[in-house]
Parts: structure tokens; C-alpha cells; sequence
């Protein structure tokens, strides 16, 4: 770990600068308003490491798959969020000499993520390498009222001497993707275009033609007075700039407003982007930067109203959640049905950028109870769009008759991931997305859902895993071979529980959507029938065969369902025993070596449970939790979370606890030593659910739902709201009372602790805890 930020409720604080957290600093405090983000790198001049990253949703590159040896079905590509020209950079100088932190003296150095408000702010002193000192406040937010609007305020007092300041604001298009996989540049510059105090650059991409143009305004004040300006100014091939340099006094503030609109071809027409981007920069400048803020703050506040969970007592945990939520709201909005969540958001470029199964697994239970319907409506229906290219993808693999796989990895509904073990055999991946169609609906009781959108992509998964598995004479029952299971350490394995269980659910669960439909809706029925092709009579036969024999790996003399065939023989040592020093193991052990060991990257088994928990009494659940989670080592974001519910589900408060502050911290205690690369946006979901379904036990069953809170003895009370089917409740517990407020809808009928209560509209319950 990594613990040198400060704790604070509504802030991320980092005092003092070393070099050497710069780059997970950038990661960190991150900014971002669902259509656009942007790492924290500094506005001035900087030659210390840095990832420069500007980030435009929905627009990416297919970097050509770069590997030994290809293999039929491979990917042609593997998509990449791109690095966008950069709106933010203001060059610095001082009587002649550059800011530069990576060169100057620097004291005094406060970094500042305000949660709360939104906001990135920066202070410091430099002194130059002559001597000079300066103060430097620097405040920059992206509004999400005015998504393609960027503001900074940056600001330079001189603190011993007399001279000369300069500004030089500037856009840059010659910008390089990191994990480019031939390192190749991926922005052709259409056009540069710089005047007095202003300028716009349009760029647009190498494959698949989209266009971005970044308009920049500004204005310079000093000590609260605007400034005449005679900028000088430069028109490069990829760059536009102004300099202006004013005399200063000791003790003189130099203030620089500088606005950016940052417009992309997925929202506008190419022949109107450059007018558009004039446009919206023109009336970002002419609002201002004080009004901008206000209005951005007020959006915020509304954010923090439905989704906040706050904590008392425990700092730690208290800023951990903010952030997590912080980061989940700034990345996805739900506006636009085009977009999903990758999982480093506008973090950084690992990954991709682009659509996992983390979206379905992990983030639809955040946006289903702190959104409006709408939002996971629209990640549903994103992958309803994408359904022929899963039969496509299916069908390169061998599949037949309508079959889908929806990939790993995707952009535009085909698959782009570029390792084979994953590609093609992490297959679980189609139960996830049909669970997330099945949540949805529980939750809101959309069940027209299915006839508009989802009874299709049921279909096409259930007939995929009724090709997926073959019968095998020797166990009389169907097996599942060659698959990798959520725990990637584990490659091309056989009967993985985990996707042999999730794949027989879907083959229940789409013939009850079938059943429903078909009752309230026959004509649509029938023709979503006549469209697939589907033999009722036949299908559902084969199905009901698999349902009924399905093979599942069990530990005969413990009763521990098994994570695949053969777990067992592995030999079985538990997390405790390894040395600190090689944790990670995937950045200190060969991958041979990792196979042939029992550890486990993430929850595998218990990932299964914690979806079909009411299958399972709770000494199954206990036997295999105690089972797993010694050999779990948690080197995937997406594994504590998990773990922490079921430890609340089994009454392990302090395991729970201990699980929750991983899961929360991840990113901001770098549990993982690689926060530099980039946060784990899609995990942070996860640590929404540890509070609220682990220690909140929330539940949703019959219709109704049910709450059986636990709290933990680090925390006076603890607080979140839900929405459920046009409710929305803001619960509170604490270790004397448990207490809910229907704030909004009617009345509601719903389970606490162990009693069903109906809550009349505006009204609250609270009960005394035994």
C-alpha cells in the first residue's frame, strides 16, 4: 500500500510533493462529467513522469492485435480509449524561466479532490532556479450541466521581487496513446486555428473517422482586474497558442480564466463540429467562471442527494465511499444509450476503456437504486443493440442457430479482447449480462422489458450454452469444457461451477420470460418466435435436459462445491502463508507457476453464491466462504467486494469490515501498486454493495424488499438510500435502531430485520435493534 493521502469526509487531500506519486496522483484525482474526463496532470509545464489524459466517451481506436501467434476466431483489434488533444495546458513563465515542479523548489504543495463540489483544486510556492517566488492557486472543474465545458481558473502571485509573468495557453493535438500496441500516433490534425485570446483545433482519428474539435477562450485579471491583452500568437501543425506577459509587483496576482469546449462527431455533424465548438466555448466564456461553478456545484449537491451514503465515526471509511461514488457519478450518467462504464472510466487507458462484464455484475445495482430506471434501462438496451454482432461473434467461434456470446471486451458489440484464455473462454460473461436483465426487473418491475428488448437476448445466450456444454457418457450428465472462470488464475479448466451454475440458471430463467411474455403479450410472442426462428418444442426439450443434468464439481468428503474439476489436487496452501514480497504473485511468479497453484484472483465460487444466495441454506454458504476466502488473494478489483457481503451475510462483521476498507481503499491506498495505471471505476460499484447489501443486507425478494442491517463496531451509524419501484428510502442504522423514511412515492410494504412493516408515504419507521 500506499497511504499518503489524508483522511477527510467531502476530500481527497495530498500534502507535499513527491515526485514519485505524481502519476498515481493524476489517476486519483481525476475529473469528469459522464461525456468527457481528464487526469489530474498540471496545467503548467511539467518534464517529470505524467500520463497527459483527455478522454471523449464513446470514442476510441481499433489498435490492430498485436500477438505471437494468431489463432482462428482471434480479434483484429483491441479497442482503445484515446488519449484526446490536451485543452488544459497553460505554460508558465517567470521573469523568462518555465514553471516547472520537476525543476524549481516546491513547498507548500497542496492537492485537493472536492468531492462534494466537484472541483480539482492546487496550491503551492516555487521558487525558480533564480530565485524568484511565486504562489500558485489553480481550480479546474468539468461541468456536468454543460457537458462539453471545461473551466480553470489559475492564478500566480509574485512573493519577492519585481518583474514579468506570461501566460501560455495553448491546445495540443500531438498526443500519443500510451498502450499503443505499435506505438504509432492515432490523431490525424485536420485544421489549427489561433486569434487574440482564443483557438480551436480539430483532429480527427486515423481509423473510423471520428472527429473531435477543442475551442479554447481566456481572460487575465490582475488582483480581481481584467486585463487589456496584445497576445502573441502561434498556429502550429498540431498546436495553437496565445502568450501574453504582464509587469508585475511584489505581492501582484495574476489571474487566468480559461474556458474549453470539447465537442466530438458522436454528438455533432462533421461539417458543423468547428462552428459548434466556437459556439459552446463562446457561451461557456460569455457565462463565466463564476456562474459555470455555481451551476456545477448546485448539479453536484443534486447528485449527493440521492446517492450519498454517509458514516459515522470512521473517517477512513467515510471518505472511501464518497469517492467511490464520487468517481461512478462522474463517469456514467445514463444520458445516452451508446455508452457503458470501462472499467478505468476517464482514469486512464488500461483496459481499453471499453464494456467488461463488470457493468452487469457490478455497477446495474449502484444505478438501479440511486438512478432513475432510465439509466440501467439504457445499459440493458446497449447491449440489446449489440446483439447481432454476439451471434456474429458466436458464429466465428462455431456457434450456430442464432446462438450469442456477447464478448469480453467491446466498444461496438464485437469482441476485441486479445488474450485467448479470456477471448474465448470466459464465457461467463453471457450470464452476467442475462442476470443483469433479471435485476432490472426485480427491481423496477419493468417486465415489459422483456417483450421489447430482452425475451431476444435470453434467447440468444440460453441457445449458446445449449451448445456450449456436451454430454458426457462417463458422468451421464453435461459438462462444460475448456473454460476460464471469473478467477483468471485459472485457465482452459473444466466444469467450472461458477459458469456451469449461471449458465443452467439461464436456461430457467429465459424459458419463465418466455412464459411470461407469451401470456401477456402473444402477438409480440409470436413474433419474436417467427423472427428467431425458434422451435419452441425442441429448444425448450434440450434445455430442460441440461437443467435437469448438469454436471457440478463437489468435494465429496467436505460438501464444498468445486471451483472446477481437479481443484482439489492442487496443493493447498492459504493466502497467510505467502510472503508479502511476492504479492501481487502476477508481478513476481511466472504464469506457470500461478496455474498450478490453488490461489485465487477473485471470488469464483462465492461470485456464484452471492447471485443464487437463496438456493442455499446458511451452512452451505458458511462452509464454502470459509472455504475460499483463505485461498483468495484478492488481486482483482472486482473480489472483495463480494466477499465482504457474504462475510455480513454469515455474521463476520469484523471479516466484512476488514473487506469493505479494501475494497473502498483500493485506489486511493494503492492495495494493488498500480492505481498509476488508472482507477478500478467499475469495482468502486462493488463498494456500494458492500455496504448496502452486506452490512445493509438488503435483499430484494418477491417483489419486496427486505433489509437486515449489521453494523460495524468502528461506526456509530450508518446511512444510504435506495430507490425501488417509485420509492426512494433513506435508511439509517446504528447499534441501538434501524430507521427508514419513504422520501418519496407511496405507501410500501417491506421487510426489517425480521418483521414486514408498510411505511406510508412521507412518513418513517424506526425499530429498536435487539
Amino acid at each position: 500500500m500506499n497511504e499518503y493521502l489524508k483522511h477527510d469526509e467531502w476530500c481527497i487531500i495530498e500534502e507535499g510533493f513527491k515526485p514519485e506519486n505524481h502519476r498515481a496522483s493524476e489517476s486519483i484525482f481525476s475529473l469528469g462529467n459522464g461525456n468527457m474526463g481528464q487526469r489530474a496532470m498540471f496545467e503548467e509545464h511539467y518534464s517529470g513522469k505524467t500520463l497527459q489524459g483527455t478522454y471523449i466517451a464513446g470514442v476510441y481506436y481499433p489498435d490492430k492485435t498485436r500477438v505471437g501467434w494468431w489463432k482462428n476466431g482471434y480479434p483484429e483489434y483491441f479497442a482503445k480509449v484515446l488519449n484526446a488533444p490536451n485543452w488544459i495546458g497553460i505554460d508558465v513563465k517567470v521573469n523568462g524561466e518555465m514553471l516547472d515542479l520537476a525543476s524549481c523548489k516546491v513547498s507548500d504543495f497542496v492537492r485537493t479532490l472536492n468531492m462534494q463540489e466537484g472541483i480539482l483544486l492546487r496550491s503551492f510556492i516555487a521558487e525558480m532556479p533564480n530565485g524568484n517566488q511565486i504562489k500558485v492557486d489553480a481550480k479546474r472543474f468539468l461541468s456536468i450541466v454543460s457537458s462539453e465545458v471545461g473551466a480553470i481558473r489559475y492564478s500566480v502571485k509574485t512573493l519577492n521581487f519585481d518583474g514579468k509573468i506570461s501566460f501560455h495557453p495553448y491546445l495540443d493535438a500531438d498526443v500519443a496513446n500510451e498502450d499503443s500496441n505499435y506505438d504509432e500516433k492515432f490523431w490525424d490534425v485536420l485544421s489549427c486555428k489561433s486569434d487574440k485570446g482564443e483557438g480551436l483545433i480539430t483532429a480527427k482519428t486515423k481509423k473510423l473517422d471520428f472527429h473531435v474539435c477543442i475551442g479554447m477562450k481566456y481572460d487575465v485579471y490582475k488582483d480581481g482586474q481584467k486585463l487589456e491583452m496584445t497576445p502573441s500568437v502561434t498556429e502550429e501543425a498540431k498546436y495553437v497558442a496565445n502568450t501574453v506577459e504582464f509587469e508585475v509587483r511584489k505581492g501582484e496576482e495574476l489571474t487566468i480564466y480559461k474556458y474549453a469546449g470539447v465537442l466530438s462527431s458522436l454528438n455533432h455533424n462533421k461539417t458543423e463540429i468547428q462552428a459548434n465548438a466556437q459556439s459552446v466555448t463562446a457561451k461557456a466564456y460569455a457565462k463565466g467562471y463564476d456562474s459555470l461553478l455555481k451551476e456545477h456545484v448546485a448539479a453536484w449537491a443534486s447528485k449527493w442527494a440521492h446517492s450519498d451514503i454517509t458514516i459515522e465515526g470512521d473517517v477512513a471509511a467515510q471518505q472511501a465511499i464518497r469517492f467511490n461514488i464520487f468517481q461512478l457519478n462522474q463517469t456514467y450518467t445514463g444520458e445516452d444509450q451508446r455508452l457503458n462504464i470501462g472499467p478505468k472510466g476517464f482514469t486512464g487507458e488500461k483496459y481499453g476503456g471499453s464494456t467488461y462484464w463488470d457493468t452487469e455484475a457490478y455497477c446495474v445495482p449502484f444505478y438501479l437504486s440511486t438512478s432513475k430506471p432510465e439509466v440501467t434501462r439504457n445499459l440493458l438496451i446497449y447491449r440489446h443493440k449489440q446483439l447481432q454482432k454476439a451471434i456474429e461473434n458466436a458464429a466465428k467461434l462455431g456457434f450456430t442457430d442464432g446462438a450469442a456470446l456477447y464478448p469480453m471486451v467491446t466498444m461496438n458489440g464485437e469482441e476485441c479482447h486479445n488474450e485467448w484464455e479470456i477471448t474465448f473462454e470466459e464465457i461467463h460473461r453471457n450470464g452476467a449480462i442475462a442476470f443483469a436483465i433479471y435485476n432490472y426487473i426485480r427491481h423496477t418491475d419493468d417486465k415489459k422489458y422483456l417483450e421489447e428488448y430482452g425475451l431476444d437476448v435470453l434467447i440468444g445466450i440460453s441457445r449458446f450454452w445449449s451448445q456450449r456444454v456436451n454430454y458426457s457418457e462417463a458422468k451421464k450428465k453435461y459438462v462444460m469444457l475448456g473454460v476460464t472462470g471469473p478467477n483468471e488464475y485459472e485457465n482452459n479448466i473444466n466444469n467450472n461451477w461458477y459458469t456451469s451454475t449461471i449458465a443452467n440458471w439461464c436456461l430457467k430463467y429465459t424459458q419463465e420470460a418466455m412464459a411470461h411474455v407469451k401470456k401477456t403479450n402473444s402477438g409480440r410472442f409470436a413474433e419474436i418466435m417467427a423472427n428467431l426462428k425458434f422451435d419452441f418444442v425442441k429448444e425448450t426439450a434440450k434445455w430442460n435436459d441440461i437443467i435437469d443434468n448438469m454436471y457440478y464439481p463437489i468435494d465429496e468428503e467436505t460438501g464444498v462445491f468445486l471451483q472446477q474439476d481437479g481443484y482439489m489436487d492442487k496443493e493447498q496452501i492459504l493466502a497467510v502463508d505467502l510472503d508479502p514480497k511476492v504479492r501481487p504473485i502476477n508481478q513476481h511468479w511466472s504464469w506457470d507457476r500461478i496455474l498450478r497453484s490453488c490461489f485465487i484472483k477473485q471470488a469464483d465460487v462465492l461470485q456464484g453464491i452471492y447471485l443464487f444466495e437463496d438456493q442455499f441454506d446458511d451452512a452451505t454458504i458458511k462452509k464454502n466462504y470459509d472455504f475460499y476466502e483463505p485461498r483468495t488473494l484478492h488481486e482483482s478489483s472486482l473480489s472483495p467486494c463480494i466477499h465482504s457481503i457474504l462475510a455480513s451475510r454469515i455474521g463476520d462483521i469484523e471479516g466484512a469490515y476488514d473487506l469493505y476498507l479494501r475494497t473502498s481503499r483500493l485506489d486511493i491506498d494503492d492495495y494493488n501498486k498500480e492505481v498509476h495505471e488508472g482507477l478500478h471505476i467499475t469495482s468502486m460499484a462493488g463498494t456500494w454493495m458492500s455496504i448496502v447489501e452486506g452490512f445493509g443486507g438488503m435483499r430484494v425478494s418477491n417483489g419486496q424488499l427486505i433489509f437486515k442491517p449489521l453494523i460495524p463496531k468502528e461506526w456509530k451509524s450508518y446511512s444510504f438510500k435506495v430507490r425501488f419501484r417509485g420509492n426512494l428510502l433513506n435508511v439509517r442504522v446504528s447499534a441501538d435502531e434501524v430507521g427508514v423514511i419513504n422520501e418519496e412515492g407511496e405507501d410500501i410494504s417491506l421487510f426489517l430485520i425480521d418483521d414486514e412493516y408498510v411505511i406510508e408515504k412521507n412518513s418513517s419507521l424506526v425499530i429498536e435493534r435487539a
